[in-house]
């Protein structure tokens, strides 16, 4: 579908006397037999021509959202197209917001791009090749360069510094020795970057085939203290305890291991950033008492700063908080503490599950298989639960109307623990939904008992 796409806007610019290329990863991509999902292109067509022009070769919807960039969007069926004219650039100094200049050189707006990978051209006339920058000798060199002199580069807009990073964890590519040394130099300026912006390449990275080597580039050039201060401290921490000097690496393992789930990546990257604000020590031994609170606390700080939506935040903030459960199970659980996990996990049992197999990195063969059939069993408990009974939706069998009424009390915070208490009975199946006469009973002992006055003692 897409080289037809191609070949019916090749035909409708070249009729109107337009030049048409592809561009930037579309090209990088189709060179190293990667997919690629959207297509984007180059021409010396304005936007108004090319709206005219994308019309004509047939495109289901036009958008002209970026126009005012010089860019066009249309869907041709679900493949998405995006056409720019070609553009010359200027950054005002501490500004990311470009003025856009439309050119008239493909070799000039192939200039103004980050990496040569990325500044190759393919003429959809001819099927020529435009490599004014060496691409094709880097990309078989798997290297990652700047085009022209990567101060320049990062200076138009320090973002790129995250995207070569990015591109190495994604393509298992290096970054060129001139290039690394500007991003070390530089990587203060991503100060002057959105955290929106940020947050949506780190989220690429964590991805990518190959997050933890983007990672571990992020720490080693410096770009992790500026937008991840919070995970490089668990690289920071003193050395002296067997179990906790190496949480950077074990943090590193657990995101290789887990499913290249969004949420579940971010929830590895940040299980255990509460480890360095709980360090203690008994008899000479660490431990991190707690940490799974303190990471949760702080994984939401970090995802709201990073401008993640409220869903996302809370997902990832509860998968830290659990991560620790799964790990403890015993088969002497009763029902009722598997049904705890199932209702608090909610939609992300599975993520948990998988997060919690992934947690275990020993190079002991005997606790990874161990630790892997704790949560398998646990799996297999959760299983025949849900299968049942809906877990999810127990609930007491009172309600707050049926509480008032009871009590002759009017609405209140009285209600709450009453319901909960009711609820906790239902989840250890020492009440079932429909026994509303017992549940009386027992709501009047509750609030009997809360009634109570202290015992007070000489």
């Amino acid at each position: 579908m897409t080289t037809d796409i191609l070949q019916r806007l090749a035909a409708s610019f070249s009729a109107a006397g337009r030049q048409l290329y592809l561009v930037g990863g579309s090209v990088r991509d189709e060179l190293l037999g990667r997919p690629h999902q959207d297509i984007d292109l180059a021409t010396d067509a304005r936007p108004d021509e090319t709206k005219h022009l994308v019309a004509e070769a047939g495109a289901d919807a036009v958008f002209a959202v970026g126009e005012r960039f010089g860019t066009i969007g249309a869907l041709f069926g679900e493949r998405k197209v995006e056409i720019t004219t070609f553009r010359s650039e200027t950054y005002t100094p501490r500004s990311r917001k470009p003025a856009v200049e439309f050119g008239s050189s493909l070799v000039g707006d192939l200039g103004r791009r980050d990496f040569t990978i990325n500044a190759i051209a393919r003429d959809l006339a001819t099927g020529a090749l435009i490599d004014p920058f060496g691409g094709r000798r880097d990309l078989a060199g798997r290297r990652i360069r700047a085009v022209g002199r990567p101060e320049e580069r990062f200076d138009e807009d320090p973002l790129r510094m995250l995207r070569a990073v990015r591109l190495s964890a994604e393509l298992g590519f290096a970054i060129e020795a001139a290039t690394r040394a500007a991003v070390v130099a530089q990587a203060q300026r991503l100060r002057d970057i959105s955290q929106e912006r940020i947050g949506d390449e780190l989220s690429r990275l964590l991805v990518a085939p190959h997050p933890a080597h983007g990672l571990r580039l992020l720490a080693d050039l410096g770009l992790m203290r500026e937008v991840l201060p919070e995970v490089l401290a668990t690289r920071d921490m003193p050395e002296g305890g067997r179990r906790f000097k190496n949480v950077f690496d074990h943090t590193l393992q657990v995101v290789e291991k887990v499913p290249p789930d969004l949420d579940l990546r971010w929830a590895a990257l940040l299980h255990d950033v509460g480890k360095p604000e709980t360090i203690g020590w008994d008899d000479g031994q660490v431990h991190f008492r707690g940490h799974e609170v303190v990471g949760a606390a702080m994984a939401e700080r970090l995802l709201t700063r990073l401008r993640f939506d409220r869903q996302r935040v809370e997902r990832v903030a509860r998968l830290v908080a659990m991560h620790l459960r799964p790990n403890s199970y015993e088969p002497e659980w009763t029902d009722g503490a598997v049904r705890r996990v199932i209702r608090e996990a909610g939609d992300e049992l599975d993520l948990l599950l998988a997060l919690s197999r992934a947690d275990v990195t020993s190079q002991r063969r005997g606790r990874v298989a161990a630790a892997e059939a704790r949560v398998e069993a646990l799996a297999q408990r959760c299983r025949e639960l849900i299968e049942r009974e809906n877990v999810k939706a127990l609930k007491s069998p009172l309600d707050g109307n049926d509480l008032m009424a009871l009590f002759g009390r009017g609405p209140g915070p009285w209600i709450k623990p009453v319901k909960e208490h009711l609820l906790n009975l239902v989840i250890e199946g020492t009440l079932a939904q429909d026994e509303r006469e017992r549940a009386v009973e027992l709501a009047r002992a509750f609030v009997a008992t809360q009634a109570a006055p202290a015992t007070r003692t000489a």
